[in-house]
C-alpha cells in the first residue's frame, strides 16, 4: 500500500516528531544529548533551515522549524542518519535508530505556533522530570531567555512584541500557563508487564525456562533476541531484566 503523502506546509513551517524504534531510548548519557544539538546546529547550518524550538526527551525529540532551501524530508534526514552513524559507533551496534517515518504537521499562522512552541517546551514538565521550565537542558527553552544559540528567537518573541524587553516577560508567563494542548504525538503502545511479557517469549521462542536463553550460544542467542525486540510493548531493558542477557548485548542484537 503506497504511503500517504506528507501534507505540505504552505508556511514552510512545521512541528516535527521522531522517536526511537520500539519505542528504544535516544540518548544513553548527556554527550548524546550533546551531539543531537550539535547534529542540530550544523544541520541548521548545511540546510538553510530555521529551527523555532526543539525538545530532547528519552525516546523521542519534538523540533519546530522552517523549511527554506532543502524540504523538511531531506533535513530529517540528514539530522537522523549522522545523530544514527554516530550512535551504532559509539555503541557497537547496527541498524535502524529511529522508526522510520517521522510525524509531522503543519503550523500555519501565530496562534497555533505560539501552542506548538508552549507545548514542545512543557513536554518534561507534563511527564513529570521537572518542576520549572528553565530547569530542563535539553529544551530550547533557555536560549529564548538567554539570547539564542541555535534556536531563531524573534519569529516568537515578537509576536509578543517588538521590545524583547517586554517580549520576554511575557513568553515566560505564556510558557508557564496550565493548558490541554493537543499536539502532534505518536500513538503509544500499551506496555506489556513482566508475567505478560515472560508468557509471550515462551509461546515465540518455545523455551521452557526464560532464562534459559542467557546460557545460549551467542547466534542462536542472538536470533532469539531478535524475535522478542518484535514484540509491541516490550523493552531492551525488560528484556535484559526478565531473560539475563546483558543490556548492551540485547541493544545490539
Amino acid at each position: 500500500m503506497a504511503r500517504t503523502a506528507r501534507e505540505k506546509s504552505e508556511s514552510g513551517i512545521y512541528h516535527v516528531m521522531f522517536r526511537g524504534i520500539n519505542q528504544q531510548d535516544l540518548f544513553e548519557d548527556d554527550q548524546d544529548r550533546q551531539k543531537f544539538i550539535k547534529t542540530l546546529a550544523i544541520y541548521k547550518e548545511k540546510s538553510g533551515c530555521k529551527i523555532y524550538a526543539y525538545c530532547l526527551m528519552s525516546n523521542h525529540v519534538h523540533l519546530l522549524m522552517k523549511e527554506v532551501q532543502e524540504d523538511i524530508s531531506q533535513i530529517i534526514k540528514r539530522i537522523s542518519s549522522s545523530y544514527v552513524y554516530y550512535y551504532n559507533r559509539k555503541y557497537c551496534r547496527y541498524g535502524h535508530l529511529f522508526q522510520e517515518r517521522f510525524k509531522s504537521e503543519t503550523v500555519e499562522d501565530d496562534s497555533y505556533f505560539l501552542t506548538v512552541l508552549r507545548y514542545i517546551h512543557q513536554n518534561p514538565r507534563k511527564a513529570n522530570m521537572i518542576k520549572k521550565l528553565e530547569e530542563y537542558k535539553w529544551s530550547s527553552y533557555n536560549e529564548y531567555l538567554n539570547a539564542g544559540k541555535i534556536v531563531d528567537v524573534d519569529l516568537a518573541l515578537e509576536i509578543f512584541s517588538e521590545d524583547k524587553m517586554v517580549a520576554i516577560p511575557r513568553f515566560i508567563v505564556f510558557s508557564n500557563e496550565k493548558n490541554e494542548d493537543k499536539c502532534l504525538e505518536y500513538e503509544v503502545s500499551k506496555k506489556i508487564n513482566d508475567t505478560e511479557a515472560r508468557k509471550l517469549i515462551k509461546s515465540i521462542t518455545g523455551v521452557k525456562r526464560v532464562s534459559e536463553i542467557q546460557g545460549f550460544e551467542k547466534e542462536k542467542r542472538d536470533e532469539i533476541v531478535k524475535k522478542i525486540k518484535g514484540i509491541k510493548g516490550v523493552s531492551i531493558r525488560q528484556i535484559a531484566r526478565i531473560t539475563g542477557v546483558n543490556y548492551s548485548l540485547a541493544l545490539k542484537a
